[in-house]
Formats: structure tokens, sequence, C-alpha cells
């Protein structure tokens, strides 16, 4: 019996040949490998592809949050945002004069724009040109440059009061107490009136533009 013999066989059986066949196990490993790398590379083509044609045919909209706001235009000032150039009470001397029938209003009324921090000019009776004239709760009445400065001021302490200008030289500015005179506008109220005057405007974004 040959050596190369399977035990048992009897000889019937033999292995010929000088190369034998070597039994190793199959390469998985690395054709998981492959695979996988495979997979990652193809989504990535498709998640590139699809991100391309949302950029068609949204017309290129994918364009980021900073760069859009810095095609913002820049806002300028606004009137009501340099309302702070406004006089403060203690800036504006006020002429109190009573228009009506009734006494003592001019003095009342002068006492009580002192305490709010005006400066007091003249106070007494108002001119014939005005004397019972005034069918309102009164008029401020100043030169041509307090229709936007004092006037405004002055007005947030009688509401409803008419605003008029005159000719005259001087900065100071009339309140002429009207038939419907009874108070001063209560002083929170004017209190609150006033800083609304002189607080800067808010701008607000363009809904259009997203500015």
């Amino acid at each position: 019996m040959s050596m190369l013999t399977p035990p048992g066989m009897g000889g019937d059986y033999r292995i010929t040949g000088d190369k034998y066949p070597r039994m190793r196990r199959p390469r998985r490993r690395g054709r998981l490998v492959v695979a996988i790398v495979a997979s990652v590379a193809a989504l990535s083509l498709v998640g590139w592809g699809t991100l391309q044609l949302i950029d068609v045919f949204t017309g290129g909209s994918t364009a980021t949050a900073s760069s859009a706001k810095a095609d913002c235009p820049t806002a300028s000032a606004s009137p009501a945002a340099a309302a702070k150039a406004l006089p403060a009470p203690a800036q504006i001397t006020v002429n109190v004069l009573n228009a009506t029938p009734r006494t003592g209003l001019a003095k009342q009324a002068a006492d009580e724009l002192k305490k709010r921090g005006f400066r007091i000019g003249d106070v007494g009776n108002a001119t014939k040109e005005y004397d019972k004239k005034i069918a309102g709760v009164g008029l401020l009445l100043g030169p041509k440059a307090s229709l936007d400065t004092s006037l405004p001021v002055l007005g947030t302490q009688l509401a409803h009061a008419e605003h008029r200008t005159d000719t005259r030289k001087d900065a100071t500015v009339d309140l002429i107490l009207g038939d419907k005179f009874t108070a001063l506008t209560g002083k929170a109220d004017a209190d609150k009136a006033l800083a609304a005057l002189t607080a800067p405007a808010t701008v607000k974004g363009d809904k259009k533009t997203g500015c």
C-alpha cells in the first residue's frame, strides 16, 4: 500500500500527482469592506445630485442667511430717530396767557408748568387778537422754528391744543388758554407723551426682502 493511500481504502483509491489542494477560508472580509465603501460612495453621489436638482429648480435659493443679510441695505435714520434733538422743558420759555373770562387760570397753569421743568415768561391775559377767541382747550403759538421743536414738547402738557406760528423774533412760545380749558394734561400722561416724543423710532424689517 502506498503511503499516500488513505487508511482503510485498501489501495483502491490513490492521490496522484505532485500538487495537493489547499483548504482555505473564503476571503469574505475584504469583499465586505469593498461593498461598504462602494455603498457610501453611491449614497454620496445620490445626495449631491439631489442638491444640484434642488438648486436648479429653486433658482439658487439655497444661499446662506449670512450672504442674504449682507445684501440688505443699511437703514438710514428716520426723522423720528432724530427726535432726541428736541429741546428739554428747561430750555423752553413759555408765556402763559388767559383768553377766557375766568380769572386765575394763567397763574394756575404757569405754576404747574414750572413744576414740570418749563421756564415761565409772561403770565397774564391774552392780547385783544386772541382774547375770548380761542374756542378749544388752548393755542400754542411760537416762531416758525418752534413748530417742530418747542411746540411739540409743550404740546405734551396740553393735549388737543392747536399749534400755530407767527413772526416773532425770539424763541419764546405762548400757551394761550381757551374756553374749554380746565387743567393741563395729567403729569403721568404728559410724561409718557414726552417720552414717546423723544424716543428713537424702531426700524422694522422688510417682510418682502427679509431684511
